[in-house]
């Protein structure tokens, strides 16, 4: 299982191998077992961040077929009926009754700007969220990617320290062995003894935070995990932090949409100007009466029905507002001066985050070599130790010291080649490239946000609307999970 080839602006980058080989080395990998790319795929279609990030887009599209309508033409109807309970005394002209109906329709022509500011205000704000939708796909990944290697990481340690258990309950049983030929004392069988009940608390915490790291895989991936394989190489990352934060500056999502927020707020100013221009519009109306044989007393040859129609123009000229058009104008200037201020904190963010990254990344490759080296040194001293022990020239402390020091730097070595890998990860989020086009998630269609704009662009219909909404994302309730703790059972304390 390969992630999709990471592309350059101008030429592709190699798939990584420094961190390939120490990260599938030493990690359990079992037949059957989900992939990472497995966890991402779910992740992409089930996890209710994502998809709630999505729905926030969609209604953001509306924006600009909201502003788009102030633009277009207006057509309303009345209808009335009406009993006049009092008449003059000329009843010959007063009506007893009437139904009517009219039709009006209006066509803004000049509005000073405001509808056009407003639809690229709109369209800006659709870019800044595509761009904010690209963002939380890097850090939903980022999370699915520490919570896949965190069950990796724990799985390993519960199996170290099982392991340890084991080996400390054949030296305490050798030891007590021992003790009954002479060959070793109570405070051997007791040292031995005490090792093993650290060594017994020490997989227990290792059990709960298995079981801590499953339920984050659940909540996040929206499954338990079974059988994960070992993760596959990371794409090509930058050999220097500059280079990284050159790519980081030219791709980094979240950069984008506070530049979109900044180019939307210039668009409010004009938006906020237009209030104090002229607006002008055409209108036409058509009114229709009907006096029900009511009016004249019914009298023969008097029109009972009465039709007008009227077209126009109107201008509205604004001349003292109380000051409200020049207040809404330096709001939206401050508020132009705010966004510019953001971006510029987008950029510090995005910078530090891509050099932090790289560092992260590079201390974890080599903290793996040094507890390679380690691993390598304590099963040598183990060894010997054991040796020694065997002539009489160290003692059963010794022998345990030795197994302690090993199974930290082996513990020691399974966290940095997590650490690693998450680093390696995050430093591809900060160059904006961990969203599902870059990982080639393409088990099935990737959300494509221009298609929904496009869908609901130049729709103009009153009466339209979608479906009604439902749950996408799955739920995690019911899901079966077995505890990596076993039931708590109070051991006796041994007679002295």
């Amino acid at each position: 299982m390969k992630f999709k080839q990471v592309r350059e602006r101008a030429a592709p980058r190699r798939w990584g191998v420094s961190i390939a080989a120490v990260i599938a080395a030493g990690l359990p990998v079992a037949a059957s077992a989900d992939t990472l790319r497995d966890a991402l795929a779910q992740t992409y279609v089930s996890n209710p961040t994502l998809t709630g990030a999505r729905a926030g887009l969609r209604a953001t599209d509306e924006d600009v077929a909201i502003a788009r309508a102030q633009g277009l033409p207006d057509v309303s109807a009345a209808a009335s009926y009406n009993r006049f309970v009092k008449r003059s005394a000329n009843s010959f002209t007063s009506p007893k009754k009437s139904i009517g109906g009219s039709v009006t329709a209006t066509v803004p022509l000049f509005e000073g700007g405001f509808v056009r500011n407003s639809i690229k205000a709109a369209k800006a704000r659709v870019e800044q969220g595509r761009a904010s939708l690209q963002a939380t796909e890097g850090d939903v990944f980022t999370a699915a990617v520490a919570a896949y290697m965190d069950v990796i990481r724990d799985s390993a340690i519960v199996d170290l320290n099982a392991g340890n258990v084991k080996v400390l309950q054949t030296n305490v049983q050798a030891s007590k062995d021992r003790f009954q030929v002479g060959d070793q004392t109570r405070t051997d069988v007791a040292q031995s003894e005490a090792r093993l009940s650290v060594a017994r608390s020490s997989l227990q915490r290792a059990q709960a935070e298995l079981d801590n790291s499953r339920q984050t895989y659940l909540e996040v991936i929206g499954k338990f995990p079974d059988n994960l394989e070992a993760p596959p190489p990371l794409p090509g990352l930058p050999a220097l932090s500059d280079d990284a934060v050159e790519i980081a500056v030219a791709n980094n999502p979240d950069l984008a949409a506070a530049k979109q927020a900044a180019r939307a707020a210039e668009y409010d100013i004009g938006i906020a100007r237009a209030q104090r221009m002229p607006r002008l519009q055409a209108f036409g109306t058509g009114d229709y009466t009907d006096y029900q044989g009511t009016l004249a007393g019914g009298a023969a040859g008097v029109r009972q029905v009465d039709k007008t129609a009227t077209v126009g123009l109107q201008a509205q000229i604004p001349i003292f507002q109380g000051g409200e058009p020049g207040a809404r104008v330096r709001q939206a200037q401050a508020r132009k001066g705010q966004a510019i201020e953001a971006q510029t904190a987008a950029e510090r963010a995005v910078i530090a985050d891509a050099r932090v990254a790289f560092s992260r990344y590079q201390a974890a490759l080599a903290t793996i070599d040094s507890s390679l080296q380690a691993v390598s040194a304590n099963e040598l001293a183990l060894e010997g130790v054991r040796a020694e022990q065997s002539v009489g020239s160290r003692n059963v402390l010794d022998v345990l010291n030795a197994e302690q020091e090993l199974l930290n730097s082996r513990s020691d070595l399974v966290t940095a080649k997590r650490d690693a890998y998450v680093a390696g990860f995050a430093l591809l989020a900060a160059m904006g490239r961990a969203q599902a086009k870059d990982l080639g998630l393409d088990g099935g269609s990737l959300y494509d946000p221009i298609a929904n704009y496009k869908r609901v662009n130049s729709r103009i219909w009153d009466w339209d609307e979608d479906p009604k909404p439902k749950p996408v994302a799955t739920t995690t309730k019911g899901q079966p999970s077995v505890s990596a703790v076993p039931p708590y059972t109070p051991v006796a304390t041994p007679k002295k």
